[in-house]
């Protein structure tokens, strides 16, 4: 009889594994204007984010997927289309890609 293997958890980091959520249709967050992070998800003095520069966008969301330890934070901060639409930009560690795309298929098609 062969025994199953646990499921191992996609890491964002070492020891930490990658937070997903369940639905990209529950991610309501701002598509446009400033945001800034809470010091738990970005520890630079500059936190704040316009969301209308393509380029803050994405450093924005890279530093959420990494970072998040809370659901809620990927609820409030990503926006679902916009996630869709700058997925295959974002510069993610392999862990957080692959957790996201085991949960959302269709992320690697975007």
């Amino acid at each position: 009889m062969q025994g199953h293997s646990p499921a191992i958890p996609h890491l964002a980091r070492p020891g930490r594994p990658a937070v997903v959520a369940r639905t990209l249709a529950e991610l309501n967050g701002p598509t446009w204007g400033m945001v800034e992070l809470p010091v738990r998800l970005m520890w630079s003095p500059n936190r704040r984010f316009d969301l209308g520069d393509p380029d803050q966008l994405l450093w924005m969301y890279e530093n959420v997927l990494r970072e998040t330890t809370r659901s809620e934070d990927l609820r409030r901060l990503v926006d679902g289309r916009t996630l869709r639409r700058v997925w295959r930009l974002l510069n993610l560690p392999r862990g957080v890609r692959q957790a996201w795309e085991s949960r959302h298929p269709g992320l690697r098609t975007a």
